[in-house]
C-alpha cells in the first residue's frame, strides 16, 4: 500500500536527516488526513486510488504555483516546489507513456462508438475508471479532444 511506503519512507528520511524531504512527507500525511476526514462515513473505495488522487492533487497545485513564481521572477520559491514535486512523484504508481495512453484511448473510443467532442465525457470516465493514477488527466483530456477532433 501507498500509505505503508509514505510512512516507511519518512522514518528513513527522519533517520538520514533529510530535512526538505520529511517536511514534503508530512504535508503528504496531512492531505491524507484531511481527505480521511472529508470522508468520514462515506465508503472511500480502494484506499491506492484514493492515495494516488490526493497525491496528483498535490502536483497540480505545485504546477500551478511553480507557473506563478515564475511570473513573479521568484525563482527559488518554484525551485522549492520543483523539489515537492519529486518526492510526492516518488510514491505515484509508474505513470503510462503517451504511446500507452493513445493506444488505451483509440481501445475506449472504438468501445464507447465515441464519434465526436459530445462523447468526451463518456471517453474520460471510462479512461478514469480504468486507468485511475497511471495518467495525467489533463494530458489526457488534451488526447480526447484531439481523437475526437475538437
Amino acid at each position: 500500500m501507498i500509505r505503508d511506503e509514505i510512512k516507511s519512507a519518512l522514518v528513513s528520511a527522519m533517520k538520514g536527516g533529510d530535512k526538505p524531504r520529511v517536511a514534503t512527507i508530512r504535508l503528504i500525511q496531512s492531505a491524507l488526513k484531511n481527505r480521511d476526514i472529508e470522508l468520514r462515513g462515506k465508503d472511500a473505495g480502494d484506499d491506492d486510488v484514493l492515495v494516488t488522487e490526493v497525491l496528483q492533487k498535490m502536483i497540480k497545485q505545485r504546477r500551478e504555483s511553480i507557473d506563478m513564481y515564475r511570473k513573479g521572477n521568484r525563482a527559488e520559491l518554484a525551485d522549492a516546489e520543483a523539489a515537492e514535486i519529486a518526492v510526492i512523484e516518488t510514491f505515484l504508481p509508474a505513470q503510462m507513456s503517451d504511446e500507452e495512453l493513445g493506444a488505451a484511448l483509440d481501445a475506449i473510443v472504438a468501445e464507447t462508438g465515441a464519434a465526436s467532442i459530445k462523447d468526451m465525457g463518456k471517453v474520460m470516465a471510462v479512461l478514469k475508471e480504468r486507468h485511475a493514477g497511471q495518467i495525467d488527466m489533463a494530458k489526457a483530456g488534451t488526447m480526447v479532444r484531439g481523437k475526437l477532433g475538437a
